[in-house]
C-alpha cells in the first residue's frame, strides 16, 4: 500500500495512480457539498461560481460560527465542527459532478455503489473514506473557510475550505473497479451462505 500526498487540484493521472487500500493526504483546498447543494446544481441546473475542476469534495453540512469578516474569516464564517455524512444517498450525482464540474475525488463515509464505481472508471475518480465520528479531528485539518457559494441553502451551502494535511484518508474505491465496500458485501454474502449451509437452511 502507498501513501499519496496530493496538492489540490490534481489531474487524472494522479487519481488513476490511487489504488484501494492506499492512503491519501490532501493539501491546499477542499470543497464541502451535500444533498441540497447537489439537488440545486443538477436537478435545478444551478451553476456555481467555483472552479471545481480537479478538486475533491467532502459530503458535509458543517457546523460553523458566524463572525465579523476578517483576514482569518474572509466570508464571516469560522469552522466549529465539520463532520462527514453518509455518501450512498448521493450516488446519482457522482457522474454529473465529474462530467460537468470536473471533480476528481469524493470524501465521505460508508462508501458508494456501482454507478459511482462506473463513473470513476470512465472518468478517473476515487472515493476517500473517513472514519465516522471523527468530526473533531477532521475540523483540526481545516484552517479556514475561504469562501462560500449558494449560502441560501445553509448549512448545505457549497463551502471552500483551506486545508492543512487533510488525512490520512483511505482509498475505498478507485478508478480500476476496486471497491472496498463491494469486497465487504461479497465477503458477508459468502459467510452468510456458509452459515446457512451449515444449518441445512437456505434463503
Amino acid at each position: 500500500m502507498t501513501h499519496h500526498v496530493l496538492d489540490m487540484p490534481v489531474d487524472e493521472a494522479a487519481v488513476r495512480a490511487l489504488k484501494v487500500g492506499d492512503t491519501v493526504t490532501l493539501r491546499r483546498t477542499l470543497f464541502g457539498i451535500r444533498d441540497a447543494t447537489l439537488i440545486h446544481m443538477f436537478d435545478r441546473d444551478r451553476k456555481t461560481r467555483f472552479d471545481l475542476k480537479g478538486h475533491a469534495v467532502i459530503h458535509t453540512a458543517p457546523n460553523v460560527h458566524r463572525v465579523e469578516r476578517s483576514d482569518d474569516a474572509p466570508v464571516g464564517y469560522t469552522p466549529f465542527c465539520i463532520g462527514t455524512t453518509t455518501s450512498q444517498r448521493m450516488e446519482r450525482f457522482t457522474r454529473p459532478l465529474m462530467e460537468r464540474e470536473g471533480v476528481r475525488l469524493i470524501i465521505g463515509k460508508g462508501g458508494m455503489g456501482p454507478e459511482t464505481s462506473a463513473a470513476f472508471r470512465d472518468l478517473g475518480g476515487a472515493y476517500l473514506a473517513i472514519v465516522g465520528g471523527a468530526a473533531a479531528l477532521e475540523t483540526t485539518w481545516i484552517e479556514q473557510i475561504e469562501d462560500v457559494d449558494m449560502d441560501d441553502l445553509h448549512p448545505e451551502s457549497l463551502w471552500k475550505f483551506k486545508i492543512r494535511d487533510f488525512g490520512p484518508l483511505l482509498v475505498g474505491m478507485d478508478s480500476h473497479g476496486g471497491s472496498h465496500y463491494a469486497n465487504v458485501r461479497e465477503d458477508v454474502a459468502s459467510r452468510r451462505d456458509a452459515v446457512l449451509a451449515s444449518l441445512g437452511a437456505s434463503e
